[in-house]
């Protein structure tokens, strides 16, 4: 039996590796069954080439669990290590690293977001346990070793009689750590981070039904047997060629990522490349809607099919966080941390590789079947919009895949609609006015009269779209955005010609001061403009600039300008060619004006949506009353 020290000048490292190198007790069980996975696929390729004079097999990783002797197992049947490279693997290399760490980031050690490249994982094991044993048995013909170590810088090292190729790791669990004997909390940990894994593994046995036989009686009891309860799938979809697969494939493999989810993926997005750098994954859009905090952390970040994180911040563009799905790049770190990602180069690839790659499938999606790219819009738009604000580079593409719908149901890409509305929305500046709604129902008195005179209305109802017009505009020269609500129709968009007047200017002048002591001066801004007598007599507008900014605003942190607590301003534009503003300007009888104006003001409120509580109450109740 062997003796030793480990060449460590840190007195007691273990307590400092429990302590600064991982925030997460957990991943331990991660970070050992890696190592036996790697055992097992270096010993493949070195049988697939010869240098291994043995039977690769069907190896697997076992996980034991003693909790009576609080001992957790973890066994794999791959290359194994011999007494003098378990001497060099763990007691030096690792150690080398160890002390180059600690001395490195004694003071900032818990960022430690690159343990992985001092080849620590091994002795994250002490973070749950007080003594840890390897029992190893390398493929080479030298006897097997028992390496154990109790938690201090003394080691033993001795023969054992193990005769089966592979590694078994003992950790002996620590009081404090018990938790991680318990079978469901293995469990979870296996799930987690191990559940793509490329080799089997074993957690305990499980009951599998036997086919029922041919001539079974009718009085059949369905048989079981014990077989291996193997808790991950090796070969998951995206490690698959695109070719091979279809879609009930990929439909299937969302199951497998999210069992919980009652909803279909829209459609997916298969990532495959291996130059310049090394990149698998599957992307999924799910139904969105109009809801951009739906999603976060959905997306899972693997390294070789080792569970890194939830949080692919960097790697994945910021507008496609809210997908679902899997990325899987060797280029990226086990123990990969916020810093690494923002100053890595290979990183910045692969986030403007996926941009390219989901543009690529959103134009060809719209270009193979835009019948049903226009049926998912509504799912989708959310991401897209938010893309075109916040990826330069998707922005570029998005022109031709991005649809702006009409409130008939029309779909429009921004070329096709600048074509359809040249003719009838150019104003007399040359200005070609686009407008759209963002409530149909709500808005449907100004959607109507739009409409009426020939006019397209889009529907554009998404909570971002303030600031996606903004963008529009400033990148289209004489192109302008209204909501239809903004003003009447007739200064929307300015003809050349105009309405005359009924009213003098003395009669108008007249008109607007009765108007202005009856109508809520701190909500509205009273305007008499002439417009056709058949259109509405009063209409509230809200100008396009002032809402514009406090929907920014409020989707933008509610600060922007000072306008998150600015209150709702209205104009109220009176048509003074109206019958009504006639019958308003000769009633004497002030009472009588007053609840001729104040019915008119309600009812042109009740079609904004304005008129609710208290007032929708008088309002319906002084409506009765009129019927008696």
């Amino acid at each position: 039996m062997t003796t030793g020290k480990i060449n460590v000048s840190v007195e007691n490292i273990f307590p400092l590796i429990k302590k600064f190198l991982y925030s997460d007790h957990e991943i331990f069980l991660r970070e050992l069954v890696s190592n036996a996975t790697d055992a097992t696929l270096k010993l493949k390729h070195l049988t697939s080439i010869g240098e291994a004079k043995v039977e690769y097999g069907n190896p697997i990783i076992e996980i034991k669990n003693d909790k009576e002797g609080k001992k957790l197992h973890i066994i794999d049947q791959g290359l194994g290590m011999t007494a003098d490279e378990i001497e060099k693997y763990i007691n030096q290399v690792a150690f080398s690293g160890a002390e180059e760490f600690l001395e490195k980031y004694k003071d900032s050690a818990k960022d430690s977001g690159i343990i992985g490249h001092f080849g620590l994982g091994f002795y994250s094991a002490f973070m749950v346990a007080h003594k840890v044993e390897i029992i190893s048995k390398s493929f080479k013909d030298e006897p097997a070793a028992h390496w154990t170590c109790d938690g201090s810088p003394e080691f033993t090292l001795e023969p054992h009689s193990k005769t089966e190729r592979g590694t078994e790791i003992i950790l002996h669990i620590a009081d404090d750590s018990l938790e991680f004997l318990e079978d469901f909390k293995i469990r979870e940990l296996l799930t987690k981070y191990n559940k793509f894994m490329p080799v089997p593994i074993k957690f305990g046995t499980k009951q599998e039904a036997l086919p029922k036989p041919e001539d079974a009686p009718e009085d059949y009891k369905t048989e079981y047997k014990e077989v291996d309860n193997i808790i991950n799938n090796p070969n998951p979809t995206w490690t698959k060629q695109p070719a091979d697969l279809n879609d009930e494939d990929y439909k299937n493999f969302y199951r497998e990522l999210y069992p919980m989810s009652f909803d279909e993926p829209l459609f997916n997005i298969h990532l495959n490349v291996d130059y310049p750098f090394n990149l698998t994954g599957i992307l999924y859009f799910p139904k969105l809607g109009d809801n951009i905090q739906i999603q976060k952390d959905k997306i899972s970040l693997y390294q070789n099919q080792v569970y890194v994180t939830d949080n692919v911040e960097g790697i994945v563009p910021e507008f496609l966080m809210m997908l679902k799905g899997v990325v899987d790049s060797p280029d990226i770190p086990l123990n990969v941390s916020r810093s690494y990602l923002q100053a890595d180069g290979n990183v910045k690839k692969i986030s403007n590789y996926i941009t390219r790659k989901v543009s690529d499938k959103l134009k060809s999606l719209f270009t193979e079947n835009r019948v049903d790219f226009e049926q998912k819009w509504n799912d989708i738009k959310v991401v897209l919009e938010y893309g075109m604000l916040s990826e330069p580079k998707f922005y570029e593409k998005a022109g031709s895949f991005v649809l702006y719908p009409t409130t008939d149901g029309k779909y429009f890409t921004l070329e096709e609609l600048k074509e359809a509305i040249k003719d009838t929305q150019t104003d007399k500046n040359g200005k070609l006015v686009v407008l759209y709604a963002s409530n149909k129902e709500g808005q449907h008195s100004y959607i109507d009269i739009a409409t009426a005179k020939g006019y397209q209305v889009l529907l554009l109802d998404s909570p971002i779209v303030s600031h996606v017009i903004q963008k529009l505009e400033a990148d289209n020269e004489n192109l302008t955005f209204s909501r239809v609500d903004a003003d009447h129709i007739d200064k929307l968009i300015a003809k050349e010609e105009t309405q005359i007047s009924k009213l003098s200017d003395e009669e108008k002048e007249k008109l607007k001061n009765s108007l202005e002591g009856i109508v809520p001066k701190e909500t509205y801004t009273v305007q008499l403009e002439a417009m056709e007598s058949s259109a509405a007599p009063f209409i509230i507008t809200q100008p396009e600039f002032m809402r514009r900014m406090k929907e920014m605003s409020a989707t933008s942190g509610g600060g922007m300008f000072g306008m998150g607590n600015f209150p709702e301003m209205y104009n109220l534009v009176v048509n003074s060619n109206s019958d009504l503003a006639s019958t308003i300007l000769k009633t004497e009888d002030k009472s009588i004006q007053e609840d001729l104006v104040k019915q008119a003001l309600d009812l042109a409120k009740l079609s904004q949506g304005l008129l609710r509580g208290e007032e929708l109450t008088a309002f319906v109740k002084r409506g009765f009353e009129t019927l008696k």
